[in-house]
């Protein structure tokens, strides 16, 4: 077998379908966010403005989150030391754990490495705690949920997107007495629409399932603290799981699940994912649990945050741009083609200085190829202008030479 072979015709096959995923080396300017520093591959640096990143209040860069940060540094170090059973366990984590239960109204939280790893851990360690559990995942779920469902060893069931009558159909296929539980998202950031969770839980009351919700997209932004899209529609008691993120909207890095302290207990218990991995660094915890108390005070960033995400659709709409507008702060361009949204992502920063990662399958299915735009309180006038400037220009300019290529 030639190995070094087989790994020229994967990474080939990639640079064939448009589908090769280039890292730009960028430089985080703080107190100047949205705008960084690009090294280019020649050496030189360049100005540019992020439009696709997640930490989508400017928390990354708030006074609150990096004092605690430097205080918890100065008291602790760097690193925590070990998993959470073997000494990793600190004050620092405690703290957030307790802000995230009572953010979302619930006993207790488990704070995990990521999001990633909460949905992965926490899904897949589900059937260990009810033999014969069936999970009813959305089509469109995260692939972290996707690869917890899919480890679990149980049985599956896969639902059309929101298709409540599908989700239906597959409930009552199955036998009444096995224990069930639908995962599902509030907000899908693809696409950026929302999952509809009353019904769900009404169907979750109905086949007596639990039910499981990732709100990655939603912590920080929607309810009056924060809490996300089921704070707003007051539906959080509904709800028997709830995932988050502490690297999007709180600007830090981070995960974990709020649920009955039962629950955490058990999932803390018996998920590998939990058990082994060594625990967030005790500044890391401070600055999320610093970033989570401030939001929750905070509403005038949340409304700011809507308020820019809906300018941005306003405008783009406006020059007849392929928008995707499900009322989210998520502002989605579909081009529908991965060469051209890999050439459209490279000319806005080579251009324009606006740094716009381009969206390719897996993360989407194929032919629905996007460019995402991520508009915060941090991104103002100017930044949105000079966007939607160049947007305009770039997208004529392709549109035609499309046009030519065709002809």
């Amino acid at each position: 077998m030639d190995y070094s072979a087989g790994l020229d015709a994967a990474l080939e096959r990639l640079h064939d379908e448009g589908r090769y995923r280039t890292f730009i080396d960028i430089e985080r300017q703080n107190g100047q966010f949205p705008h960084a520093v690009w090294s280019q591959p020649d050496g030189t640096q360049k100005d540019i403005t992020v439009w696709c990143g997640n930490d989508y209040l400017g928390m990354g860069q708030h006074p609150v989150v990096i004092n605690a940060m430097h205080e918890a540094i100065e008291a602790t170090g760097a690193g925590s030391g070990g998993t959470r059973n073997i000494s990793g366990t600190t004050v620092y984590h405690k703290r957030l754990e307790a802000e995230l239960s009572d953010l979302h109204g619930k006993e207790a939280a488990l704070l995990f490495t990521s999001a990633y790893i909460a949905n992965d851990a926490t899904l897949s360690t589900l059937p260990k705690l009810f033999p014969g559990l069936i999970i009813y995942s959305d089509a469109l779920n995260h692939a972290s949920m996707i690869e917890g469902v899919r480890r679990n060893g149980g049985a599956k069931r896969i639902f059309r997107h929101n298709d409540l009558d599908h989700l239906r159909e597959l409930l009552e296929a199955d036998d009444s007495d096995a224990p069930k539980v639908i995962a599902f998202e509030s907000i899908y950031s693809m696409d950026g629409d929302f999952g509809p969770i009353e019904a769900i839980c009404d169907l979750a009351d109905e086949f007596g399932a639990l039910t499981y919700i990732d709100e990655v997209h939603a912590v920080g932004m929607y309810g009056a603290r924060g809490a996300g899209v089921a704070e707003r529609d007051r539906l959080m008691h509904r709800l028997d799981i709830i995932n988050g993120t502490l690297a999007k909207a709180y600007g830090v890095m981070g995960g974990y699940i709020a649920a009955s302290a039962k629950m955490c207990d058990a999932i803390r218990s018996y998920a590998p994912g939990f058990i082994f991995t060594t625990s967030l660094p005790p500044a890391v915890a401070a600055g999320a649990a610093a970033s989570v108390a401030y939001l929750k005070r905070a509403p005038e960033l949340r409304e700011q945050h809507q308020q820019q995400a809906k300018a941005l659709k306003l405008r783009l709409k406006g020059l007849g741009l392929p928008i995707i507008d499900h009322g989210s702060h998520i502002v989605p361009i579909m081009v529908g083609d991965p060469v051209h949204t890999k050439v459209l992502s490279d000319m806005l920063l080579q251009e324009h200085g606006i740094y716009a990662q381009p969206i390719n399958f897996p993360t989407v299915p194929r032919g629905t190829e996007r460019l995402r735009f991520t508009p915060s309180p941090v991104h103002g006038p100017k930044e949105m202008d000079a966007l939607v400037h160049a947007m305009d220009g770039l997208w004529s300019h392709c549109a035609l030479n499309r046009a030519e290529a065709a002809g």
